[in-house]
């Protein structure tokens, strides 16, 4: 992220040790140090949430396009018990119409 070498924290030391003064600069770099840990933690934290985030909505994603499929096979499973539930009745039809033919009919001569 932040590319600081060793002469810039030197540069950086020197500066702060100028401007603060040598009897404030460990307490703020206590208070500079502790408020960037909480910083980094918020940040991770923030981090772990949305990712969190993101894979229930993945999953919620996932379970909607089963749900979509489950639908699909549903109705091709109805459509085939529909199917299977009419040949006997279509076999009753076609022997009916393959035996009225054969009936002898009588001649009244």
């Amino acid at each position: 992220m932040f590319e600081i070498g060793f002469s810039e924290l030197i540069l950086v030391g020197l500066v702060s040790l100028l401007v603060i003064g040598p009897e404030r600069l460990p307490k703020v770099a206590r208070v500079a140090g502790f408020w960037i840990g909480k910083t980094r933690n918020m940040v991770s934290n923030f981090k772990a949430e949305i990712k969190h985030e993101l894979e229930t909505e993945e999953i919620r994603q996932i379970m909607l396009e089963q749900s979509g499929i489950k639908m699909e096979v549903t109705k091709a499973l109805d459509e085939a018990v529909d199917s299977v539930n009419a040949i006997p009745s279509s076999i009753e039809q076609n022997l009916q119409q393959a035996v009225a033919p054969q009936k002898p009919q009588h001649d009244p001569e």
